[in-house]
């Protein structure tokens, strides 16, 4: 288990906030029981806290139950990618689930707080409750559409687009999961996230955010990311936004 987040036993399934949420399906009253029984309990964790590391084995896998996180992988000098972005009700662990050792590491972009579930009990999830193991593949294939889109405006957008791109998707998402009370949606980024999601410099970064800042896109706080005008950010990455039906957690 990670070992950098202070265990606790956490709330029972059938109390999870996520629940209410539009964006997520309904549980069946079984499938409900029978993750409620899987679940071993949750793990917290403070901002930029690893939640795990590449190259550990993991027993385990997680949900987001609240906060932010990233994941990443690193070159032998230290260089880093920011692959995608983590939010509550992301299952986290799965690539590691499947090999032993996990492929890419794990970051607290905020506080955060996972539910903790043992990936021995797989075998059961997949054997017992078919309609939840297709869930898990579901999710699966969102990530990878999530990796794709994002490989192609790392690939093909240019810099302010890419800044826009990213900017964008991350706020509808957050949007999708009331993470914003009211008001502007502050995104819990710093420039280096950005440059490192983008393969940017941090200088070239800098100078691309502000040209959204000066178009009244953003607003660049100590907190992170203010968005002031989401149309506009989505008219100049040229994307139509996210379209997400509902879609399955566990």
């Amino acid at each position: 288990m990670a070992t950098e987040g202070k265990f606790i036993k956490g709330t029972s399934c059938n109390g999870c906030p996520l629940r209410p949420l539009q964006v997520f399906r309904s549980f069946k009253a079984d499938e409900l029981a029978f993750v409620n029984h899987l679940k071993l309990g949750e793990l917290a964790f403070g901002s930029g806290a690893a939640v795990f590391l590449e190259g550990e084995e993991c027993e385990h896998l997680f949900t987001v139950l609240s906060g932010w996180g990233f994941r990443y992988k690193t070159l032998d000098d230290g260089r880093r990618q920011i692959l995608n972005y983590v939010m509550p009700g992301d299952l986290i662990g799965l690539q590691g689930s499947l090999t032993g050792e996990m492929q890419h590491s794990i970051e607290a972009l905020s506080p955060i707080r996972v539910c903790v579930f043992p990936r021995s009990k797989l075998s059961e999830l997949y054997r017992e409750y078919p309609e939840l193991a297709y869930d898990l593949t579901w999710i699966a294939a969102r990530e990878e559409r999530m990796l794709d889109e994002n490989l192609l405006s790392i690939g093909r957008r240019s810099a302010l687009e890419r800044a826009a791109y990213l900017i964008a998707l991350l706020y509808q998402r957050a949007t999708t999961l009331e993470l914003f009370s009211g008001g502007w949606g502050s995104i819990p980024l710093t420039q280096q996230h950005v440059a490192d999601t983008l393969g940017l410099s941090i200088v070239h970064t800098n100078k691309t955010l502000r040209k959204l800042a000066d178009r009244g896109l953003i607003r660049w706080a100590e907190k992170g990311c203010d968005v002031r005008d989401i149309d506009g950010l989505l008219t100049l990455a040229g994307w139509d936004g996210l379209s997400e039906p509902k879609r399955p957690f566990i």
